[in-house]
C-alpha cells in the first residue's frame, strides 16, 4: 500500500501530515529528514513482514513450551 501525505504543519516535536482524502497523521518529527518543510510530500509504503511476524512466532512458541516445560522431539 503507497500513500501520499503532506506535511500540514510541525507542532513542537510532532509533524501533524495529510492524507489525500484530508485525515490527519500525528508524526514524531526526529522520524522524518531533518531538512523536511511544510508543504512537502511523503510517500509512506506499508507492506507486511512475513520473515519478522515468523520469527516473532517462532520466538513466543519457544518461550510458551519452555514456561509449559514441553520437551519437542
Amino acid at each position: 500500500m503507497k500513500y501520499l501525505l503532506t506535511i500540514d504543519r510541525f507542532e513542537e516535536d510532532k509533524a501533524i501530515l495529510k492524507t489525500e482524502d484530508n485525515k490527519t497523521i500525528v508524526w514524531p518529527k526526529q522520524k522524518l529528514p531533518s531538512d523536511i518543510k511544510e508543504g512537502a510530500v511523503l510517500t509512506f509504503i506499508i507492506t507486511k513482514d512475513l520473515e519478522t511476524e515468523d520469527e516473532k512466532k517462532e520466538l513466543a512458541k519457544n518461550i510458551l513450551n519452555e514456561i509449559l516445560n514441553v520437551n519437542e522431539g
